[in-house]
């Protein structure tokens, strides 16, 4: 019988996203969901498609996606460093909402709503065109790329230190469906010589 480590009685989640990425959306609200059925702590942190693309020969409608999804991981990290972690979940929430199951590009617009329903400065929005917290993001960016490799995206989730690309689902399941799913994703993360599970995705992002 080998040696085990024993589980904690409370996991601990890190969870790297994009604001600007539909998959990453779809697997916060499985977190979300999972939060509600099993002891789990989750704490969210930034990571950019942008950054993870740099240099990378991208067709045209792809790269004017990483040019527009800037300005909303730089204000999410503006309003992280200036205000305290506790606001990132929130903001995410409010410009994941209107981008996603809302359907809107219109980042601008977006981020404003989003600081506003999130109770935090207007003021905050005028970090989306500057550099001044670039050094935070590719600091937290760099973090999930160390547990994971540069050959993934977003998002990135850790459980007790051990972290996957991924999950990936569509939709997102609910209630103990989401629990089962992260029992299972729990288990592979213990396994140390576990890499990869994939199929190729037949249906988008479903948001209900």
């Amino acid at each position: 019988m080998t040696d085990t480590q024993p589980r904690p009685a409370r996991d601990t989640a890190d969870f790297w996203f994009d604001p600007a990425c539909p998959w990453a959306w779809m697997t916060s609200r499985w977190m979300v969901e999972v939060q509600q059925v099993r002891e789990v702590d989750v704490r969210w942190h930034v990571m950019s498609l942008s950054v993870l693309n740099e240099g990378r020969d991208l067709p045209e409608e792809y790269r004017e996606l990483m040019d527009d999804s800037w300005a909303a991981v730089r204000v999410l990290t503006a309003a992280q460093e200036l205000y305290g972690a506790e606001h990132l979940k929130p903001l995410y929430d409010a410009m994941g909402t209107r981008r996603h199951p809302g359907g809107r590009k219109d980042t601008a617009a977006i981020i404003r709503e989003s600081l506003d329903e999130a109770g935090l400065p207007a003021s905050l929005a005028a970090y989306a065109d500057t550099d001044e917290f670039d050094e935070q993001l590719r600091a937290s960016h760099a973090e999930a790329i160390a547990l994971v490799g540069d050959e993934v995206g977003t998002p990135v989730v850790a459980v007790n230190g051990a972290a996957f690309f991924g999950p990936v689902m569509t939709p997102a399941p609910k209630g103990e469906d989401a629990g089962r799913l992260w029992d299972g994703f729990v288990l592979v993360t213990g396994v140390p010589g576990f890499y990869e599970l994939k199929r190729t995705r037949t249906k988008g992002p479903v948001f209900d």
